[in-house]
């Protein structure tokens, strides 16, 4: 039998919510007894983040998704192989879109989810709110900070370690909160165009001059079909982690989901941005890797040469912050809106509104920023979050999902069977990649630590 709207909110939010004869015609999160410059507020409030169509979606999750861990596919591909690489891009990719469907399917049949933690209370109960929302606000807090470094070794490339690499991280860090500041996903898409064209362009410029470098020294590079000689499991699992948090984009769609207009077309946004990163990730990974070949650097740009290498980091600027921010304002909107769920506030469009959303915004940055900097072996960190919580969000909780919410009927029947099956691999995969990448980013931090070569913190010293 088909649930009402309110037998699903009561099922996510809990009978603490009232009952339509408590609330008459009151939807979810409307506030009662409010003035009429509220209720007009309110009313503009939610016009103002249901503006996303389809071709939007796809830009902003272009926007998060696709950053400079494009230009890490190349090492990925060297350590692996060429075969095992392209198999890994291109499957991997397709598996990506499918979860995704899932998760939109979660979408359509409960609209009151409005975070991935939400789902998460649909699954697990309170429990399951709680921790896939802090899962949720440790991986986009952790990625702001990671976008944060990233730019500061970009201002370092381009300026020949010209000063401190704190100055330039609190360079990043501002820089990364004025992006953060518009707080609808309709706007961020503007920025998309300018975000796929950079990614495109450093892309491009890395590509076109390992060839040039390629075809000039007239040798043949030493690329290979197969993995290294010297693969071991840590280094193998460390290039697979790379390549799946790659296409880690499903974190973001509910939240992307909720300002949709016509939510049921998400179908076209996951499969336009599943296909180009696929193409994406798997030319970049292998041209780059055959013109330069097992010395290929991550990020790869640092292969096209010292002069070269400048401009591409100077190109990419704009993806690095950008698509760095979007991460803050997804983690900050659900923040705010848990905290006003039934206020007029969480629309953000009076003057606590945007009091509230800045002093947010510039305290999850500051975190990041922090973080960032006070942990020696934060890319490491950065890798055992991923594997932890990114092996959730992409893999096994679609999984569980599709078992618990989305199934209609027995799991062996006729029609469920091969569902049944698939996303019983997805979540296996998503189980290795929860305990191989965990352990593989272990033990890469005890390495380093064994090599002397993890950073101080708060250090003026360039990084590595």
């Amino acid at each position: 039998m088909t649930e009402t709207k309110s037998e699903k909110n009561e099922k996510l939010y809990g009978s603490d919510l009232p009952s339509e004869q408590e609330s008459g015609n009151e939807v979810v999160g409307q506030v009662s007894d409010i003035s009429g410059f509220e209720q007009q507020k309110a009313a503009l409030g939610s016009a103002h983040f249901n503006r996303l169509g389809w071709k939007r979606l796809t830009v902003v999750l272009i926007v998060e998704a696709i950053a400079l861990g494009s230009l890490s596919m190349p090492a990925a591909f060297a350590t692996l192989g060429m075969v095992a690489g392209t198999i890994l891009s291109v499957g991997l990719g397709l598996i990506a879109i499918y979860t995704s469907y899932v998760v939109g399917q979660v979408k359509l049949k409960f609209p009151e989810v409005q975070h991935y933690a939400d789902a998460g209370r649909l699954i697990m109960g309170k429990f399951g709110y709680e921790l896939v929302g802090v899962m949720f606000v440790l991986q986009l807090t952790f990625l702001v900070g990671s976008h944060c470094l990233t730019g500061t070794i970009a201002f370092l490339n381009i300026t020949n370690n010209g000063t401190c690499s704190l100055v330039f991280g609190v360079v990043s860090a501002i820089i990364l909160l004025l992006l953060a500041i518009p707080p609808s996903f309709a706007e961020v898409a503007i920025l998309g165009y300018i975000d796929f064209v950079s990614i495109m362009s450093a892309i491009f410029i890395t590509i076109i001059a390992t060839g040039i470098q390629r075809t000039d020294a007239g040798v043949a590079s030493d690329w290979s079909a197969w993995p290294t000689e010297d693969l071991t499991f840590t280094k193998a699992f460390i290039a697979i982690s790379n390549i799946v948090f790659a296409y880690s984009f499903a974190i973001c769609q509910f939240s992307f989901m909720d300002e949709m207009h016509t939510p049921k077309d998400f179908v076209k946004s996951i499969w336009a941005l599943g296909l180009i990163e696929i193409v994406i990730y798997t030319l970049t990974g292998a041209l780059i890797y055959v013109f330069v070949g097992s010395d290929v650097k991550s990020p790869s740009l640092l292969s096209a040469g010292n002069l070269i290498s400048k401009v591409a980091f100077g190109i990419a600027l704009p993806v690095i912050f950008i698509s760095g921010s979007i991460n803050g304002t997804v983690v900050a909107r659900y923040i705010h809106g848990r905290i006003y769920k039934n206020s007029v506030t969480r629309f953000i469009n009076t003057t606590k509104g945007w009091v509230t959303w800045l002093a947010l915004i510039t305290i999850i940055t500051l975190i990041a920023w922090v973080i960032a900097e006070a942990i020696p072996f934060f890319s490491d960190l950065l890798a055992i979050s991923s594997a932890l919580f990114i092996s959730g969000f992409t893999f096994y909780f679609p999984a569980i999902f599709w078992f618990k919410l989305i199934r209609q009927g027995k799991w062996y029947a006729k029609e469920n069977i091969v569902k049944s099956i698939s996303n019983g691999i997805v979540f296996i995969i998503g189980m290795i990649v929860l305990v191989g990448g965990t352990y593989a980013s272990i033990v890469d931090i005890m390495n380093q630590y064994e090599e002397g070569t993890v950073r101080g913190a708060f250090t003026c010293a360039p990084f590595e």
